[in-house]
């Protein structure tokens, strides 16, 4: 059976410090006091580190003065170490440190297992949530990697230049978004983007991300989409609109015409071969996302995006500082995930209330629900902004206020099938910030590309067009 611990190679790299003191920060850089397995020896390690600090030298004679102050001088253990053979390749020496350390966190977590399922009255969640982050504290702990020189860099830059020159003039670079206009801002979703796509309610957040997977999974991609808001079913309802044109509130009711269940049928036996992936159970931590998430990739490499509705639903891990801290938690966690996984995760998120009492109510930086870390971590921000919601509230508001007073009113304001939409870019890493039109299909919970100075809309879809010219119809809400 293999032991979990070298004593001879942690002598040997404490040694190498107390004859060489140079070497601290290198060795310090990647190792911590409990990664040596004697007592003594993470001591040792810690003394020097206070030493260090003090700017005090890093020798024999002031590690024995620094241990005995503590009462934790041991000569035996310290003659051991001067023994130790010289080394020169102290990386080596570090790496098998570390590993070992490693194994004898696994075998711990095996035995606080036990316990939690066994001694504890835990339920099953929250045994696999605590026993997931200390897994992948372990794993973070275990990871050491160095600075990437220049030649690598300028390698892989070389290697990136040459497959966009390759693609000719495409300015997608990244994750198509599902939107020309929407590209040519952005390329596409950068791979390991943090994207938030942040609105009030009624503008379209979820139907939005709903398109964008839809384009997505209709390429061949696969998509990710943890919903902690609403059922598995009913975003296939909205996803089934958007793709056959036939209204949410026709698909709601099943009221549909023969040749609307054909093109139904035809769209469900489509998707159902689609790579799209719902995780609906309404409860989700950043541990439980990442676990979920990482499973998923291994098994279906074909995905390219994860989206998350929405990110103020996801629970925290009870920080004691509140929960501005938990958000800031979650996002860093989403934004590390990303750039682990190589993919944009999209994440929706909610704006303050506040907005509403402004004269402009298009959405700022400073509108995100705890926005401090939110702005911070993503690499694009997106507002949904549609001036109409926002008109006919106010028209329902001077009718409801005409009736109160006794008075007939009567309004000009009729709801449009198609509604103009701003998609704001309200942070953008690496590109400009601006606004994207879009036009939003209500009946079909639709998002398209504007076309200025176009002629009217026209819808195509398998078995037929629709023709939108008709458009002063009453629709019902949706």
């Amino acid at each position: 059976m293999e032991k979990l611990y070298n004593l001879n190679i942690e002598r040997a790299v404490l040694s190498a410090i107390i004859f060489d003191p140079e070497i601290y920060e290198e060795v310090a850089a990647s190792l911590e006091p409990e990664d040596f397995y004697l007592p003594f020896h993470a001591q040792l390690f810690t003394a020097m580190e206070k030493l260090f600090i003090k700017e005090k030298p890093i020798d024999e004679e002031f590690l024995k003065r620094e241990l005995e102050r503590e009462g934790k001088f041991d000569e035996v253990a310290m003659v051991d170490v001067l023994s130790a053979n010289p080394i020169s390749d102290t990386g080596s020496y570090i790496a098998e440190i570390k590993a070992l350390s490693s194994k004898r966190a696994l075998v711990t977590l095996a035995t606080e297992i036990r316990k939690l399922t066994i001694e504890e009255e835990l339920d099953a969640m929250e045994v696999m949530d605590r026993v997931e982050k200390k897994l992948y504290e372990i794993t973070q702990q275990s990871v050491s990697e160095d600075f990437r020189n220049s030649m690598e860099i300028t390698r892989s830059m070389l290697s990136e230049i040459e497959k966009l020159k390759a693609m000719g003039n495409s300015r997608l670079i990244g994750v198509d978004t599902g939107f020309r206009n929407l590209n040519e801002q952005t390329s596409g979703f950068g791979k390991g983007d943090l994207v938030i796509i942040a609105a009030r309610p009624a503008m379209g957040k979820t139907a939005l991300v709903l398109n964008m997977a839809l384009k997505a999974i209709e390429r061949g991609e696969g998509v990710a989409f943890f919903s902690l808001e609403m059922p598995a079913e009913q975003l296939m309802l909205r996803m089934l609109s958007a793709k056959t044109s036939i209204p949410l509130q026709s698909l709601r009711v099943g009221d549909l015409r023969d040749e609307q269940w054909t093109q139904l049928a035809a769209a469900v036996e489509d998707i159902s071969r689609r790579k799209l992936f719902v995780d609906d159970g309404g409860y989700a931590t950043i541990h439980h996302v990442r676990s979920k998430l990482r499973k998923l990739k291994a098994q279906h490499p074909e995905i390219t995006m994860a989206i998350i509705d929405y990110l103020q639903l996801m629970s925290g891990e009870g920080s004691r500082e509140g929960r501005q801290q938990e958000i800031s938690e979650i996002s860093r966690g989403l934004k590390q995930l990303a750039r682990e996984l190589d993919m944009p995760v999209i994440a929706l998120s909610q704006l303050n209330r506040s907005l509403e009492a402004r004269e402009n109510k298009r959405p700022m930086l400073s509108d995100l629900r705890e926005s401090g870390a939110i702005e911070q971590d993503a690499d694009i921000i997106l507002f949904v902004y549609r001036d109409d919601v926002y008109r006919e509230a106010k028209e329902k508001e001077k009718e409801m206020k005409a009736k109160a007073e006794g008075k007939e009113y009567k309004s000009d304001y009729r709801r449009k099938p198609e509604e103009e939409t701003e998609l704001i870019i309200g942070k953008q890493r690496n590109g400009p910030t601006g606004t994207v039109d879009l036009i939003f299909q209500k009946r079909y919970t639709r998002f398209v590309d504007a076309d200025k100075g176009s002629a009217p809309f026209e819808v195509v879809y398998e078995g037929g067009n629709i023709d939108m010219r008709e458009g002063n119809i009453e629709l019902p809400p949706i």
